[in-house]
């Protein structure tokens, strides 16, 4: 169900001029729930990002997010697929490329968003679900690292299910 995608990432060659380093396709894997299929697109360990380092931000071990750095990510949500509650420290870009999916709060409040809208996550509760019967959703995901939410002083903590 999923599709595949480029991936171009530049760099530098010995003088200093761009190159393109990697121009590749890459079709998301489903991941272990069934409801969603992930594609690591590339993670830098720190911020701000060393440019002088090539590794290929791809082949970086990382979690949904990674401590101190980024994490950028397709994620396709297949047809009624629905997502854990889940809650991490960081911010979230989510750029819906295709389909339809809701935005679900822990207070069971629902957004729902299409191809073009985007979703800034600080930090809360919520869960992606994407309603349609037959259509996947395609969303371009860039997590950073954030310092959790503070409530009467204490930090809220990271809630992952799944």
């Amino acid at each position: 169900m999923t599709s595949p995608f480029r991936r171009v990432v530049t760099g530098h060659d010995a003088a200093g001029r761009a190159v393109v380093t990697i121009d590749e396709q890459i079709t998301p894997a489903p991941i272990p729930s069934g409801d969603a299929a992930f594609a690591l697109i590339w993670t830098s360990p720190t911020l701000p990002v060393d440019n002088n380092d090539d590794t290929d931000g791809r082949t970086r071990p990382a979690g949904l997010t990674l401590h101190g750095g980024s994490v950028v990510r397709i994620v396709d949500m297949l047809p009624g697929g629905v997502s854990p509650m889940h809650r991490s420290n960081s911010l979230d870009y989510g750029v819906i490329l295709s389909g339809t999916v809701e935005l679900e709060l822990d207070d069971g409040a629902v957004t729902e968003l299409g191809p073009g809208d985007v979703a800034v996550q600080r930090g809360t509760i919520h869960a992606w679900r994407n309603p349609s019967a037959d259509e996947p959703a395609r969303i371009l995901f860039v997590l950073t690292e954030a310092l959790p939410r503070l409530v009467d002083g204490a930090p809220l903590p990271e809630v992952h299910a799944g």
